[in-house]
């Protein structure tokens, strides 16, 4: 083990940290299809704890003498408080206690730019005090008992307003989020396009979307002497402990942070709650564990969003499809306190071009915040791109797939490097093989009859490579059983299932041998789960594990059986010489301390001057009603290159999610504000339109390129989470192109605009 600083991409920056690595050197496993475990169908390790229903939530946790929080939040945009009456609420019976900036010390949040309470409220949901009472119902009637006097402030909801107001100023600093924007230029931006035969420019939006997981943002909190025990809904334990350690003033060993099970996150949970802090004030003053729940309205305008974007792009060419030069100009709405809604990487990163400019505004609006959402910035980006790429092609009469060959990066665009692996050709090649490239419409919008299909495709490129620190420890307890423990998190996406495989695989026992327990900050470090990080960073420290502890049985079985450890066998569990059975796993585990059969494992260090980065296309085959502009997905092929597949099950549930959440974002989902009263129209299940199974592609077809990346880590693997997603949209919207022949500019494609663009054509 050595101590080493590394450095990774993660959700919207590079993270350095420092933390002990593995200096092991492993040599990569076979292939998945010599291997036993890895790579298979194998149903999820808490599958059925899931289905029977003894998987337990955040939600689910309900502490002796438990009481229950309720914020009361802004009802208008922008406003000052005069002052607060909780007379009338204090009075009900069963209310123990409200918070307010009257009563409460001052707690720095969103980077110093507000308060846990904070006078100024900046948007429709901002926190304004919080109500407990020794029932739900009891803390929702006392919330609406709460008078506030209010001194109203001029608003704005839209970004380039806001961006452009000389009076409104949502913080001191005035309306730019980090107050400039963001900036990248290689080459000589102005040259290229001088050079170039054929330019093309053309705006494209995306609107706001929810994340609206299964599973709301709740925490339980309980205090147990100095000791501070939370069970948090959340995608990072460790940095919930941190945070909320920072805040009270206490050390980290003195925060417990849980989260065994979790209904879905898309980055919403990254970072601690305001409710958590909230909680853990009102149980530490009533000496009473406290349980705090949003409802769907608060998950919907207070715990974050995907920043929508107005992206002008400029594209310069040579007329034989060589691309000269490219600019990038996006302005995005990230709500009321600092958060990133940069779409450019895409644009930077994704295809050879010698001259490329981006300038990136995050605008401060009164409107709820934006955050992290699977894919943050690529989702957004890769639709403008890959929708006036497509545009340029068909300028220059070229392929659309053609084109993109053509400028195929064979390293890293912006810092040089050469990539630990890149199949995107072989993704390119049989995607369009899958999908019937060959048969889309030459002449877009030539198709005969009301019903009109089309064809599209879009590239895509994350990072996903994962990296240090992560650690997991293994230890085999006397009933033989292998526990592996790690502080990492299951979000849903099969962290356990894949683990279990890994350690079963190595250790050559059954499935059934081992036993996974995650998500308690009393286990070894383990990073939060967001950016497609959790398996390449985790999966390689529990494979460490897993061979040290190989070792150890190797070891103990030597001396158990007294013959040297060159002279042993082993298989399936059990160790032998000279074709004889000696002793088992479960035999060494009885006659040695436990203590004994114990290991760390960790993660080693990313491999110096090579960046890894997963690749892939998506194709969409669409039908669009030209009376209705209805659009039907018929069928998506997702080709992709992430390196090795640790269960194909879950890897094809990962994509089916990502596809559908793609879906949903190109067609139907978007929030609505009404500009003048500074409100979220549609802040529920019902307005908020989700795609349902009625609305799933006929067919979705997922094809993994790749066999392992042997360069990414000892495992071969890199994430998948986002870009399941990340062409989606772009490749429905260019399929729409090819159907009817017009450009729709805008996300969501409703038939509305379908039909207005038809009409106006």
């Amino acid at each position: 083990m050595a101590i080493k600083k590394s450095k990774h991409f993660f959700e919207e920056d590079f993270v350095e940290k420092i933390g002990e690595v593995s200096d092991e050197k492993y040599k990569p496993l076979p292939p998945n299809k010599e291997l036993k475990f890895i790579g298979k169908k194998i149903p999820r390790y808490d599958g059925y704890n899931k289905v029977n229903g003894k998987a337990v939530y955040t939600f689910d946790i309900n502490l002796p003498n438990m009481v229950y929080g309720k914020i009361l939040r802004s009802n208008i945009p922008h406003a000052k408080i005069k002052s607060i009456d909780i007379s009338k609420a204090k009075n009900i019976d069963g209310v123990l206690e409200i918070l307010t900036f009257e009563n409460t010390q001052e707690y720095n949040w969103y980077g110093n730019t507000s308060k846990l309470f904070d006078q100024h409220l900046r948007y429709e949901g901002d926190e304004i005090a919080c109500v407990c009472a020794t029932s739900q119902k009891i803390a929702e009637e006392a919330v609406k008992k709460i008078i506030v006097s209010f001194a109203k402030l001029p608003f704005e909801v839209d970004a380039e307003k806001s961006l452009k107001s000389e009076n409104l100023k949502i913080h001191e600093a005035g309306n730019i989020s980090r107050e400039k924007p963001d900036e990248y230029s290689r080459g000589n931006i102005d040259a290229g396009f001088e050079q170039s035969e054929v330019i093309l420019e053309d705006t494209f939006t995306t609107q706001i979307a929810i994340h609206n997981p299964t599973e709301v943002h709740c925490s339980v909190v309980n205090w147990e002497g100095e000791k501070l025990k939370i069970w948090d809904s959340t995608q990072g334990i460790f940095e919930v402990r941190n945070s909320i350690a920072k805040s009270l003033g206490l050390k980290e060993e003195n925060v417990q942070v849980i989260k065994e099970y979790m209904g879905g996150g898309f980055g919403s949970k990254l970072e601690a709650g305001k409710y958590t802090l909230m909680a853990s004030l009102l149980a530490k003053k009533l000496k009473r564990p406290v349980k705090i729940v949003l409802d769907r309205k608060e998950m919907n305008l207070a715990v974050g969003n995907r920043p929508d974007s107005k992206q002008t792009l400029k594209v310069g060419v040579k007329k034989d499809g060589t691309i000269l030069a490219l600019s990038h100009h996006s302005i995005a709405n990230v709500g009321a306190y600092p958060s990133g809604g940069g779409c450019s990487w895409p644009a930077r990163s994704m295809y050879q071009i010698p001259n490329v400019k981006t300038v990136d505004y995050s605008i401060f609006t009164n409107t709820g915040r934006g955050r992290a959402f699977r894919a943050p910035g690529h989702v957004q980006g890769t639709f403008a791109l890959d929708s006036i790429l497509d545009d340029v092609a068909e300028k220059i009469v070229m392929d659309p797939l053609e084109f993109r060959i053509k400028n195929y990066a064979e390293k890293d665009q912006v810092w040089g490097a050469s990539y630990t692996s890149k199949k995107l050709r072989e993704a390119y090649k049989i995607g369009a093989e899958k999908i019937g490239w060959k048969d889309r419409n030459k002449i877009p919008g030539k198709v005969e009859g009301y019903l009109k299909t089309g064809i599209g495709m879009a590239s895509q490129i994350w990072w996903g490579g994962g990296g240090p620190p992560a650690h997991a420890n293994m230890k085999i307890s006397k009933d033989g059983i292998v526990n592996v423990y790690s502080g990492t998190q299951d979000i849903g996406t099969g962290t356990y299932t894949f683990i279990s495989q890994i350690a079963a695989e190595i250790l050559e026992i059954p499935l059934e041998k081992i036993k996974v327990h995650l998500g308690n900050t009393d286990y070894p470090f383990g990073p939060s789960s967001g950016g497609s990080t959790t398996a390449p960073s985790i999966s390689p420290a529990v494979r460490d594990a897993a061979e040290k502890m190989k070792r150890k049985l190797f070891s103990a079985a030597s001396a158990l059986t007294n013959i040297s450890e060159d002279r042993l066998d082993y298989s399936e569990g059990v160790f032998s010489s000279e074709n004889k059975n000696l002793i088992n796993i479960d035999e060494i585990a009885k006659q040695v301390d436990d203590e004994m059969l114990f290991t760390k494992g960790s993660r080693e260090e990313n491999v110096e001057g090579l960046i890894a980065q997963t690749f892939g296309a998506q194709f969409a085959k669409v039908e669009v009603d030209i009376l209705t502009g209805n659009v039907k997905v018929k069928k998506i092929v997702a080709a992709h290159d992430t390196g090795r597949i640790l269960n194909r099950q879950t890897l094809e549930n990962q994509y089916h999610g990502g596809i559908m959440q793609g879906l949903g974002f190109a067609l139907t989902e978007e929030r609505i504000m009404d500009s003048d009263y500074g409100k979220m129209l549609n802040p529920n299940m019902h307005d908020y339109k989700i795609p349902t199974m009625l609305d799933a592609p006929d067919e979705i077809e997922i094809i993994i390129v790749t066999e392992m990346d042997e360069l990414a880590n000892n495992m071969g693997v890199k994430g998948i989470g986002e870009p399941a997603i990340i062409p989606t949209a772009a490749a429905i919207a260019n399929a729409v192109y090819n159907a009817i022949g017009v450009r729709i500019k805008s996300l969501p494609i409703t038939p509305d605009k379908i039909l207005n663009a038809l009409y106006k054509n």
